[in-house]
């Protein structure tokens, strides 16, 4: 059993590919044996220090895989395909123990890359959408780095739910990427975002933004909102936003602003069965397209990170045991 290991932020330099071994299982755990497993860009927050972990610590929040074994309590049976995307960490290994309670079983139509590809951009797009902005038909949506993993589900999900999406994305070629897969307009990044959803919605401005970004739109995001719309910062690719003066949501039309994570939405087995359920079922039935445009061995993935954070991936990627 390997597993990727840090212990101490900083580049993609401080992974360590190391052989680990596990504990005996205890009550309502089971040996999971990783088949896919996903990455996203809180990974790299992980790692470099931004959200603080404690150290010697893996990395990875996200995987799919077979259950080899369950300890006292468990109902799940052995080879049952599961996944899972809240963690806890350490998803970044051949094998982990982990709670039967974070895991769900995916049905048929998903496979394991699927499911690893997705399940964390999925269930965050789905709360995002449904739970947090509550979109309804008529609404109009910014989705700035709309090529990325969840940018390309957000788009899916904005148009599934009536809404009519503006992408951003930094080349002519993400912005058709973007559009392939349901958006209705397309910005460029570095050009006057707000001036050109000014002019797009009749001088209006949208009902909400979703960005990912953080600090490097902020305020071109504020700027796109309608009187009283909502902003949805939901991720630092840029690096986090800080030093936020509230009068500013004032200033600019009596702005809702909200910092959502994952976590507090996905709270109780409950909500990440019922929730991930309804994701795992539009990707089953095809509703929700995933685009898994890079796939990296496991033991080769500070170089995943690396192009994460260069921009040089679109949509999904997988890192395989």
């Amino acid at each position: 059993m390997k597993a990727i290991r840090i212990d101490a932020s900083g580049g993609p330099e401080v992974m360590q590919w190391q052989d680990i071994t596990l504990p005996p299982l205890g009550p309502g755990e089971v040996l999971l044996r990783h088949t896919a497993i996903g990455l996203n860009f809180i990974d790299t927050y992980h790692r470099s220090g931004l959200y603080p972990i404690a150290f010697p610590s893996g990395l990875g929040l996200e995987a799919a895989g077979v259950v080899e074994a369950v300890g006292e309590g468990v109902t799940l049976s052995v080879g049952t395909r599961v996944g899972y995307c809240w963690g806890p960490i350490g998803a970044y290994a051949t094998h982990r123990n982990i709670a039967a309670a974070m895991l769900v079983p995916l049905p048929d139509g998903v496979s394991d890359e699927m499911a690893a590809a997705g399940l964390l951009k999925g269930c965050t797009t789905e709360f995002l959408v449904e739970r947090c902005a509550k979109v309804r038909p008529g609404d109009w949506a910014l989705v700035p780095a709309a090529a990325g993993g969840v940018g390309l589900l957000l788009v899916q999900w904005l148009k599934l739910a009536g809404a009519t999406v503006i992408a951003v994305a930094g080349t002519p070629q993400k912005l058709a990427l973007a559009a392939a897969h349901g958006a209705d307009h397309g910005v460029l990044d570095g050009s006057d975002v707000a001036a050109q959803v000014r002019a797009l919605t009749g001088g209006r401005g949208v009902d909400v933004v979703f960005d990912g970004v953080g600090k490097n739109s902020w305020e071109s995001s504020l700027d796109s909102l309608k009187r009283r719309g909502l902003m949805i910062s939901f991720g630092n690719a840029s690096g986090p936003v800080s030093g936020v003066d509230l009068g500013i949501l004032a200033r600019k039309g009596s702005l809702f602003a909200t910092r959502p994570t994952l976590f507090d939405y996905y709270a109780t087995p409950e909500e990440r069965l019922q929730h991930a359920g309804r994701v795992l079922g539009l990707m089953a039935s095809g509703g929700l397209k995933l685009a898994i445009n890079q796939r990296y061995k496991l033991a080769n993935a500070a170089k995943a990170h690396e192009d994460l954070a260069a921009r040089l991936t679109t949509g999904s990627t997988v890192l395989v045991p």
